[in-house]
């Protein structure tokens, strides 16, 4: 288990919407930095799934991919576990029980939630090296479900303080709106993110782009940070990087690609393999840049959001592990087949009943990664 860095050493919040962000110690200056998705984890969070809203006419398939998801995760990491209350707690434990899962492995918490997206309402952890230990810090981002889409988000805004008490841990509150999925790093000092997202006036409409590359690097340790442009299709959170490019080492993009040139989100994703291969990391660096096929278009029953944002590039990496969206598709086997080529073990939860049942980084929707504890 990490060791938490003593609250003494650190101031632990800055102002909301502060310009410039004034003489607080931050964690850059700390040298605390996010690692990359890739290093060794001493757990994955997740949030138990219960607004059935979510998921209108499919829920009861979502609690058993769950169960599959914790099921792969709790062989290779501890997996923590919000849940509403205690009785919902014992629910759970029963159901993963049942499933085979050692529940000495299971942490479960009573950290109430609005819905299942851990890694967008969740904190993110940051670390730094002392001597022959590692220190954990938090960062509690403001969450307004992605640009006030879905109210309400009261108990998913308050997560990742809930996280930082139960777990004893400082918590840097920078006052600005992000969610984990709109941006990946390689944990060396490089941060990917999307101009549709993090600029997007929904968000932190009084902050410009410069004041949101300064908390990025003041609160994440970074140094280098590459703008893509446009999301896929069908995505409501405004176009998180984690369905289009992810590091998977520290110098490797995978990049979401179409075939189709008459698909919509052709241009789009051939805009963002562009701004990719002219990009460089933080040692002045070109990236190597691994195309990844998009699915076929997964359509869903909803007629306000016909067409589901399927990608296969929103994968969840754990220890050992790595958990992969897939579609009951032909293309499914060409993205598992180029992903194993640069991870060594790849673990496919799906297929389910459409794009948001499938298993990502935290929850078996596919959108958002769990925030993950990193040792």
């Amino acid at each position: 288990m990490p060791t938490p860095i003593s609250p003494s050493a650190i101031s632990t919040e800055i102002v909301a919407g502060q310009k410039p962000l004034g003489p607080a110690r931050t964690p850059a200056s700390l040298g605390l930095r996010l690692p990359a998705e890739w290093e060794p984890h001493a757990a994955t969070w997740l949030s138990w799934p219960h607004n059935v809203e979510t998921w209108p006419g499919r829920f009861a398939a979502i609690p058993p991919l769950f169960c599959a998801m914790v099921s792969a995760l709790h062989l290779r990491e501890r997996v923590h576990i919000c849940v509403n209350d205690a009785a919902a707690g014992r629910a759970v434990v029963s159901r993963l029980a049942r499933s085979g899962v050692d529940i000495d492995r299971l942490g479960v918490y009573a950290v109430p939630t609005n819905d299942a997206w851990a890694r967008d309402h969740g904190p993110i952890f940051v670390t730094r090296r002392s001597r022959d230990r590692t220190e954990l810090a938090l960062i509690d981002w403001r969450f307004n479900s992605w640009g006030g889409k879905y109210p309400p988000w009261d108990l998913d805004d308050a997560v990742a303080g809930h996280i930082a008490s139960r777990l004893a841990i400082p918590r840097f509150v920078p006052g600005l709106v992000l969610e984990g999925g709109s941006i990946d790093v390689n944990g060396c000092g490089t941060l990917l993110t999307t101009e549709a997202c993090l600029l997007n006036p929904n968000r932190n409409p009084a902050l410009s782009r410069q004041d949101i590359e300064a908390a990025l690097r003041a609160f994440l340790g970074l140094d280098t940070i590459v703008w893509l442009g446009e999301g896929i299709v069908g995505d409501d959170t405004d176009g998180h990087v984690d369905d289009i490019a992810r590091f998977v080492n520290p110098t490797t993009v995978v990049c979401a690609i179409e075939d189709d040139p008459l698909d919509p989100n052709y241009q789009p994703l051939q805009d963002n393999l562009a701004r990719l291969r002219a990009a460089t990391d933080q040692d002045g660096r070109r990236l190597t840049i691994i195309p990844l096929p998009m699915p076929e278009p997964v359509l869903s029953p909803d007629a306000d959001t016909p067409r589901l944002p399927a990608s296969y590039a929103n994968f969840y990496i754990a220890n050992g592990l790595v958990l992969v969206p897939t579609y009951d598709q032909p293309k499914d086997r060409r993205a598992l087949d180029i992903l194993r080529g640069v991870f060594p073990d790849v673990y496919r939860p799906g297929p389910g009943p459409g794009r948001d049942s499938l298993c990502d980084h935290a929850t078996a929707g596919g959108r958002r990664r769990a925030a993950g504890e990193w040792s």
